[in-house]
């Protein structure tokens, strides 16, 4: 997250390992996917205030989900931030401004975690999954797949265990910033992650037709 929408515009963006306390065998990983200036660029036109930076790499918001998705890394990836004062409406409109690029074959990604209490992690990977992170993941399951948009907006009223489950909303808002991103009468399928640690709900969304 940035003071303002930033659009990585480097031709070889570097991998960066924006956390601490792991193996150093994680940060050994590179992630060596291609930038694409021209697309950035178009970015930086559609999204009012935004900015692009030539010198931004890829944080492991991106690069994780992509070494899964996209292993060779020969695919472009174009990093966009999500402002530090957004709330969950103003990443549904962000999703939304850029939601005609899904019609040109552009794979738009929100990357976050269903549920992220790091508070609460314990290390123990056979820890029982927690009641209210189930109860978050029932509920984000019934609200994307209805697309009920103003609950996905509104959720820290309508979500249970909201604040519990997020208690920032940098891992949350990237959810209604990829609802507002998906084309038009477009469906969503619920990929089942699980839950990791007894906290950390791992699901994924997928909205609209992948090719």
């Amino acid at each position: 997250m940035t003071a303002q929408v930033t659009v990585g515009s480097s031709p070889a963006p570097a991998t960066i390992h924006d956390f601490g306390g792991f193996p150093a065998e994680l940060y050994a990983l590179r992630y060596p996917a291609p930038g694409d200036p021209e697309l950035a660029a178009r970015l930086v036109g559609m999204l009012d205030g935004a900015h692009a930076d030539p010198t931004r790499g890829l944080d492991h918001g991106a690069w994780v989900p992509l070494r899964y998705l996209y292993p060779a890394a020969d695919v472009p990836v174009v990093q966009v931030s999500l402002p530090t004062d957004f709330d969950a409406a103003d990443a549904f409109r962000l999703g939304q401004r850029l939601s005609p690029l899904s019609m040109e074959g552009i794979l738009i990604i929100g990357s976050g975690s269903l549920t992220h209490n790091l508070s609460e992690f314990s290390g123990a990977s056979q820890a029982a999954d927690a009641e209210y992170v189930q109860r978050f993941v029932a509920w984000s399951r019934e609200a994307v797949t209805a697309a009920d948009t103003h609950a996905l907006i509104d959720y820290l009223r309508s979500a249970p265990d909201a604040r519990r489950a997020h208690p920032t909303s940098d891992h949350y808002l990237p959810l209604p910033f990829a609802a507002g991103a998906a084309p038009a009468g477009t469906r969503a399928r619920v990929i089942d992650g699980g839950i990791a640690y007894g906290i950390l709900a791992m699901d994924a969304f997928v909205f609209g037709t992948q090719h």
